[in-house]
């Protein structure tokens, strides 16, 4: 089976289109929205206003001119929004595995099996990296398994690490980032000044039938009442476009972040980023727009089988099947251990052997050892009974399989009436 290109197997909530050329955030539906807002009015402007507007002037013919900017400008807005939430923002690719030079061993959250402290994995939340002379903490993003990059931050409506991250725009439908920041500031103000141009387009327009009929305001907005239409749709469109313009010519002085802006207000940190408010724009707008770091179009290959680390709960059962098989050989020994003492007759060599291993075997054996001293006719049995392992036993302690015991409970009624007779031989 041929191997899949990334953008097949893309982990997260991306749509693409044309084969991983094109690529949209999740809310990629709400960039029709966006366009139906943009179109419309300069759809209506164009037809209700800049056509009688074409003839006003004499000169030049500067009532076209109205019209062809008014179309250059809109199809210029369009761009900017589809260069900015068409492309990769500045995606940081995830790893399959997390770090390995990255694994310390943490002893003071060890967990206990059968009594020993096993150490664990743990990959360190934060790290410091120095960033133009001053130390900046990373964080680990268990998502993306990898550390974050300086001012990288994960969206979580993305799903995605996104370097230089300011903010998802629903607007248009993607995150804004490190690759498509001066587009979208670009797209805000650019659509700022479409409306102002709209506006005193219509508004000259009414003053022009005003001189035409000589007549007043309102008689004017009645005879055209679709330039009152889009002063008014332009002037609630521009509190928001001329807003978010100011507001990130603000954050472009300053060479922050809308992220950092609203979760670093309260903390006076020093901003480890900012180079002077002339070099702070001429980052924005005149450095290279860095390539992407993704290419959505490139064949994976099938991952190599590697060497992971075992979990706790792995590393539990190999201790686990470890003890089983220390209780099997422990039963096995034993079990010989009843063979040899069946086949004595002599009751002070049993006495004094039973004694040499009390050391290491408890007390409570001699006992069963002495009820199988008379029974040479059962050793064979006893032999191929303790062989089976007793796997119902509990963990640490000495009591003998069931199937031993029930082996051993026929030898010990033979054993009481022929231990007497054989002691006095």
């Amino acid at each position: 089976m041929a191997n899949k290109r990334l953008y097949e197997v893309w982990k997260g909530k991306n749509i693409f289109f044309l084969g991983g050329r094109i690529i949209f955030g999740p809310d990629a539906r709400s960039l029709l929205v966006t366009l139906l807002l943009l179109i419309t009015p300069v759809v209506i402007f164009c037809i209700f206003v800049a056509r009688h507007l074409l003839h006003r002037f004499s000169s030049y013919n500067a009532g076209y001119a109205i019209l062809v900017v008014t179309i250059v400008f809109a199809i210029h807005v369009l761009v900017l929004l589809f260069l900015t939430s068409a492309r990769d923002p500045g995606i940081v690719p995830r790893n399959s595995h997390p770090p390995e030079e990255e694994f310390r061993y943490d002893n003071t959250g060890s967990a206990e099996i059968m009594g020993r402290q096993t150490p664990t994995f743990q990959i360190p939340r934060t790290k410091e990296v120095m960033v133009n002379g001053l130390p900046v903490r990373v964080k680990y993003c268990e998502t993306c398994m990898l550390y974050r990059p300086p001012r990288c931050s994960h969206c979580s409506i993305c799903d995605n690490c996104v370097e230089r991250f300011d903010h998802h725009c629903p607007w248009v439908g993607q995150c804004i980032g490190l690759r498509n920041y001066r587009f979208f500031f670009c797209f805000v103000s650019s659509a700022a000044l479409l409306c102002i141009y709209v506006f005193a387009m219509c508004a000259l327009y009414i003053k022009f039938l005003m001189d035409d009929h000589q007549g007043t305001v309102w008689e004017a907005m009645k005879e055209s009442p679709a330039s009152v239409i889009l002063m008014g749709y332009c002037f609630i469109a521009l509190w928001f476009v001329g807003g978010l313009t100011g507001f990130h010519s603000y954050l472009m002085s300053r060479n922050q972040t809308t992220y950092e802006n609203f979760r670093y207000r309260s903390d006076n940190r020093i901003n480890a980023y900012n180079l002077g408010c002339l070099s702070n724009f001429s980052e924005v707008f005149c450095t290279e727009v860095k390539p992407s770091r993704n290419n959505f179009r490139a064949f994976v290959p099938e991952e190599a089988t590697r060497i992971s680390f075992p979990t706790t709960r792995e590393a539990e059962v190999e201790d686990t099947g470890d003890d089983r098989r220390e209780k099997i050989e422990d039963d096995l020994d034993f079990g010989g251990d009843l063979l040899k003492i069946s086949q004595r007759h002599n009751i002070d060599d049993i006495d004094s052997d039973v004694r040499s291993r009390g050391s290491d075997r408890p007390q409570h054996y001699s006992s069963e050892a002495d009820s199988v001293v008379g029974s040479d006719r059962r050793a064979h049995a006893v032999q191929s009974a303790a062989q089976q392992p007793s796997w119902g036993r509990r963990s640490g302690s000495w009591e003998i399989a069931p199937e031993v015991l029930g082996m051993n409970s026929s030898v010990t009624e033979s054993g009481r009436h022929a231990a007497p007779k054989e002691a006095y031989q």
